[in-house]
């Protein structure tokens, strides 16, 4: 299925800050020059907070990321979970339509969705609170018919049960996740056989249902302030690798608010530096984005540290490589792991277009 960016596009994109500080912790689970790893929780939290990925979110993504553009739009066009429209204010439902759910009838919910919202999928309608899509599996079968209405699963669906969810979240109602006909959990609709021991706990309802209950948002825009942010993990992996001891008010603002590398960051003494030029020569640099491995942001980068062009790269030694590891902020490693130095002496022994017929095949 092809997939492109929806015509109409808003201005511009920011994450909340919130938000933000919540992605600058996700990105520092990676080790350094592995940032990249970070675009599917960074594109899915931008859907979150918007509902869906425009244009300008997928390019905030990848500048933050130090990632081409059409890098992280091959990311967002390939998984169907992010979507490239505007979807309802309140809530995108999605039906599920494969086998168990079709055969149960899966077809009536669709009709249902194609009267009260629109005639077609991946539309928006009248009133702006609703769209409605047709999905592969949710491995919910034996609760089949169900869909998915924002972050939780309604099972066993009828057409006049549907309705009334439609009508109830319209009014702002949030109705209870999980099975629509009392069922505790995927037991027989004859009642279980085995397994009873939850009946005597006296839980009204499974965890999955209750736990959708608790943080109440299942179809809320996620804007980074639900829960406290749990950066445990941050301090945990801090412990492995000794840093400088800091200000108590200091350590205790690093906790609330990570970053990736800090831009005024004392440079790193590893290595030796590479000679650097203060501008390009004849004005004109290279194209440094040739090479695998450099972005725009990465591009700018070597930029400032007085490396405009191919030649310059193809030269550094063993020392010069470890220095320029070690001070490409936030990209730590990005040399080596790319193979930049034998890149660039290929384009400066062939030029550029056997380096590209080569690189195909990464044969540097």
């Amino acid at each position: 299925m092809l997939r492109r960016l929806y015509h109409e596009q808003p201005a511009s994109f920011a994450f909340t800050p919130a938000n933000l500080e919540w992605a600058k912790g996700q990105i520092t689970k990676y080790p350094e020059g592995r940032q990249a790893s970070a675009v599917i929780p960074l594109l899915w939290r931008a859907q979150e907070q918007e509902g869906w990925l425009s244009k300008p979110a997928i390019e905030y993504v990848a500048s933050m990321l130090g990632m081409a553009n059409i890098r992280v739009l091959e990311v967002a066009t390939f998984y169907f979970m992010f979507q490239l429209q505007p979807v309802g204010s309140v809530a995108n439902i999605q039906i599920c339509g494969t086998t168990s759910c079709m055969i149960c009838g899966a077809e009536d919910l669709v009709s249902v969705c194609k009267e009260l919202i629109a005639p077609t999928p991946h539309t928006v309608s009248a009133d702006g609170k609703f769209s409605w899509e047709e999905v592969e599996c949710l491995g919910a079968c034996a609760n089949a018919p169900m869909a998915q209405i924002g972050k939780d699963y309604y099972e066993d669906l009828t057409p006049a049960v549907l309705r009334g969810l439609i009508a109830r979240f319209r009014e702002g109602e949030v109705p209870q996740p999980g099975s629509q006909n009392g069922r505790y959990s995927s037991e027989p609709l004859n009642n279980l056989t085995s397994l009873k021991d939850h009946q005597g706990t006296g839980a009204k309802y499974n965890g999955s249902v209750q736990r959708a209950l608790d943080i109440g948002e299942t179809v809320k825009r996620i804007d980074g302030t639900e829960v406290p942010l749990n950066l445990s993990w941050l301090r945990n992996r801090g412990a492995a690798a000794p840093v400088a001891e800091a200000a108590p008010a200091k350590a205790a603002a690093a906790d609330a608010a990570p970053s990736v590398a800090p831009a005024t960051a004392t440079p790193a003494t590893v290595g030796r530096k590479p000679e650097g030029l203060a501008e390009a020569r004849d004005g004109k640099a290279d194209n440094l984005k040739e090479i695998e491995g450099i972005g725009p942001a990465m591009e700018k980068l070597c930029h400032e540290l007085g490396f405009f062009h191919y030649d310059q790269i193809a030269a550094w030694s063993e020392e010069e490589i470890a220095w320029v590891d070690e001070n490409l902020k936030g990209f730590k490693g990005r040399v080596t792991r790319d193979k930049w130095v034998a890149q660039a002496k290929l384009i400066v022994a062939e030029g550029l277009e056997a380096f590209r017929i080569r690189a195909k095949t990464n044969d540097y």
